[in-house]
């Protein structure tokens, strides 16, 4: 029997969020129907006038996005089947990113001249590991279908430091929507076992309100631990998924 907790605690709805008419002008009505979309600090208005080539080779990978119920009841591990899928509709140009950054430190005496310098020094990978899923350009995207919820902290730090770093303008974080809660997850049984016969356990299992969901990354970016990093959520909805 599940004992997983509803998806109901820490989350909310966008409290600071840039108006849903906003999302609606930019993505058009099917994309806003198909997912959930949410702005923040004019992403997508930033998306739309400053990358339009980005913005159309995003808005073509959700029109032709569509997983399947079997997917969801595959094991996930390193690189399950959604995430696999997700590579495919995206071009090689959108790359596996790392960022570092070494940090020159001076200190000058807050009267006088710079020339006279007090101390020097270099702190050498200042910026060191902070890692994206796909980056063109200015332009980055991170995947979190089902991990522990702190990934978002993880990624929120990330577009942070390339942000701060003039890396980029902007990030976009596809994730599991609100609709897809314990009950949906209760409706499709077991889980299929790695040769496609069903396992055990229930799939509901492996979707605890402790893992990544829109409600688990919308208070993280009310609470704004994106920084000034200009973020577009986007959730995947029931209306992305054929069942089979």
């Amino acid at each position: 029997m599940n004992t997983q907790p509803e998806q109901v605690e820490n989350t909310s709805g966008g409290k600071v969020a840039d108006p849903s008419e906003l999302v609606v002008s930019c993505f058009g009505k099917n994309l806003s129907e198909k997912f959930e979309i949410y702005s923040y600090r004019n992403a997508a208005t930033i998306l739309t006038g400053s990358f339009p080539m980005h913005f159309e080779e995003i808005c073509k990978a959700l029109t032709a996005f569509k997983i399947n119920t079997n997917m969801i009841r595959m094991p996930g591990g390193n690189k399950g089947p959604i995430a696999a899928y997700v590579d495919t509709l995206f071009s090689n140009d959108w790359v596996e990113t790392q960022i570092q950054a070494d940090l020159s430190v001076r200190l000058f005496p807050a009267r006088g001249t710079q020339k006279n310098l007090l101390a020097e020094w270099e702190r050498k990978r200042f910026l060191d590991g902070h890692r994206i899923d796909f980056l063109k350009g200015r332009v980055a995207l991170d995947l979190e279908w089902n991990s522990k919820d702190q990934t978002y902290d993880r990624d929120l730090s990330a577009f942070s430091a390339f942000y701060e770093a003039g890396a980029i303008d902007l990030g976009i974080i596809l994730t599991r929507g609100s609709d897809l809660d314990n009950s949906y997850f209760r409706s499709l049984g077991n889980v299929l076992t790695k040769s496609g016969y069903p396992g055990k356990d229930l799939v509901v299992s492996k979707f605890g309100a402790s893992t990544t969901w829109m409600g688990k990354l919308l208070y993280r970016l009310d609470a704004g631990r994106n920084g000034g990093c200009p973020i577009i959520a986007i959730g995947i909805t029931k209306k992305c998924i054929e069942h089979i």
